[in-house]
């Protein structure tokens, strides 16, 4: 387990955990759900979300044995049929507004085991949660060929007019019912968003009529493949051309090992609706030129060029020199769509060297760090108030809306707040525009403790501006309430005036600090004051109103004071 924790590292992967069923099972839910489960010990492996060949076992352990040098990396090849026997998938112009791309293969004569089995159909399902965006951008359908007859045609239809017998169930259903049968379904459900409010929906017919699928939702029962299965049709589906090329490649390069010829894929034709063909998978190998002192220097090592290629080809991108050692010539698999910059490159071989091995040096560069001016003065003043008898708070950035708006007695539009697109919790739903509602929240969470309650907290608020690059703009509050029998409003007004003497800010119009009466809606009317100093409103202090009060579920008279600190920076 440890060596192969070691080769995991090694290999820019991470071995997160060694379990079986039972343990996960128990750890969720207890022992008592755990009795059945099986014993057999599981490898969590972490794979970054790049590697799309690393999410199999057979790419996987293909992976570490070319990076071990047990094997070479395996070429691997298209069979192009002969001249009207291959297979063909027909695409009709009315795929355009729901699905307008399919790419198709064949692995031919392919012996399938329980594992293997397994396998492809757990790539699939991880590949859809992945690359295909829980199948938005791309679907995979599987079928066993020897069930069906091409040439295959990829339409669509009004959902009335779609009936089959979908994967696993006992009898036909039309398209409609079909969406009705799967919204409980806990795992399919989440797809059915997808095409559900469209006129048409998309469908996969063989020659006879009979229905492959209905992308990205369900394939017909009828060509289900099993472990029996010999010859596998594959269409992958979707609104992003290369994300299917990327897909269909995956796929047919893990699982055409097991094929009577290993690594080799029957292609198929895709016809489009104007009449254009394509041969797909397209299985492309390209060649790039890279030059050692670039991947030297970016790591930071001085390897031979002939070193270099050989790490390279160890990552399973085949490397030689050329040209006296002044370049070298890179060859990229169809399984690494991952390689889009020489900056992958340079990557995989820091990977292959050891990021341990790589030498630490000392910067050339010679800089004196400082903290940011705003964050020193927020140190400096949680310090003194601390100091001053007051207990520090931290509370959500995000709150809801009723907490910054209708608990203050404000309206939500004059707030200015940022609100979040798709909120989770009711919690959570606007950015919060002033620091009190967090504080008040905190004193109805500890009503138990003895009076007075002092709190204070300095953090940033969050308020739209049009004016910056991305439409809103952070300040730094500093808020403090005091919450006891009577309001205490001198206790607040003292906590000013100290922090006013921390700053440095004398008590005059000139340049100094001033309060002048005013009147705010969350405050008790003739008990508010707004603060000015430096010739702007930084904040209010004052008494609470009783509705506010009592909309935070409190029962005393509590006072609180909020500023604006980034004008003493």
């Amino acid at each position: 387990d440890e060596e192969f924790n070691d080769l995991c590292f090694e290999f820019g992967l991470e071995l997160d955990e060694i379990t079986s069923e039972k343990d996960i099972i128990s750890k969720e839910k207890g022992e008592e759900k755990a009795k059945g489960a099986s014993d057999t010990v599981l490898y969590k492996i972490d794979v970054p979300a790049n590697r799309y060949d690393l999410l199999c076992l057979e790419g996987l352990v293909r992976g570490l044995q070319v990076f071990k040098e047990r094997i070479n990396l395996p070429r691997y090849e298209k069979i192009i049929p002969p001249e009207g026997e291959g297979q063909r998938l027909i695409i009709t112009g009315e795929t355009v507004h729901v699905r307008p791309h399919a790419v198709a293969a064949v692995l031919r004569n392919i012996t399938f085991t329980k594992e293997r089995y397994d396998s492809f159909i757990d790539l699939q399902e991880k590949l859809h949660q992945n690359i295909c965006r829980r199948r938005a951008l791309v679907a995979i359908g599987t079928h066993d060929l020897d069930t069906i007859s091409g040439p295959f045609t990829f339409t669509a239809k009004p959902p009335s007019e779609i009936k089959f017998k979908p994967l696993n169930q006992s009898q036909e259903y039309t398209a409609s019912q079909i969406m009705d049968l799967y919204r409980t379904d806990s795992h399919l459900r989440h797809y059915l968003h997808l095409i559900e409010n469209k006129p048409l929906y998309p469908v996969i017919y063989d020659s006879n009529g009979v229905v492959l699928s209905m992308p990205p939702i369900i394939n017909g029962d009828h060509t289900k493949i099993s472990v029996k299965t010999r010859n596998v049709f594959i269409e992958c589906t979707g609104t992003d051309i290369t994300k299917a090329k990327i897909v269909l490649d995956i796929i047919v390069t893990m699982f055409s090992e097991y094929c009577e010829k290993p690594f080799s894929v029957e292609a198929a034709e895709v016809v489009y609706p104007n009449g254009k063909t394509h041969i797909y998978p397209e299985l492309a190998y390209r060649k790039e030129k890279v030059k050692p002192e670039l991947i030297n220097k970016k790591i930071g090592i001085s390897e031979t060029p002939s070193s270099l290629a050989k790490l390279l080809t160890r990552m399973c991108l085949k490397s030689h020199v050329i040209g006296n050692g002044n370049n070298i010539e890179i060859e990229i698999p169809p399984t690494r769509a991952d390689i889009i910059h020489a900056c992958d490159i340079v990557e995989d071989a820091a990977i292959a060297y050891g990021y341990n091995n790589i030498q630490m040096t000392i910067p050339k560069t010679y800089t004196i760090a400082n903290q940011l001016p705003l964050n020193k003065l927020t140190e400096l003043l949680r310090l003194d108030l601390a100091a001053a008898g007051f207990t520090e708070a931290l509370t959500f950035a995000l709150c809801s809306q009723e907490d910054i708006a209708d608990k203050l007695g404000m309206d939500i539009s004059a707030t200015k707040a940022v609100r979040i697109a798709n909120p989770k919790t009711a919690e959570f739903q606007v950015a919060r525009t002033t620091l009190l509602p967090g504080l008040l929240k905190t004193i109805a969470a500890n009503r138990k403790m003895p009076l007075p309650l002092k709190l204070f907290e300095i953090s940033d608020v969050v308020v739209k501006d049009p004016n910056t690059d991305v439409g809103a703009r952070n300040y730094r509050h500093f808020c403090a309430v005091y919450y006891n029998k009577s309001p205490g409003f001198e206790i607040i007004h003292g906590l000013l005036d100290r922090v006013m003497q921390l700053l440095e800010v004398p008590p005059s119009e000139e340049n100094g600090y001033t309060i002048k009466a005013t009147e705010g809606s969350a405050f008790f009317p003739g008990r508010c004051a707004e603060i000015f100093a430096k010739g702007q409103s930084i904040g209010k202090l004052g008494v609470l109103h009783p509705d506010v009060i009592t909309k935070f579920e409190l029962t005393m008279p509590c006072s609180a004071l909020e500023i604006n600190i980034e004008p003493f920076v």
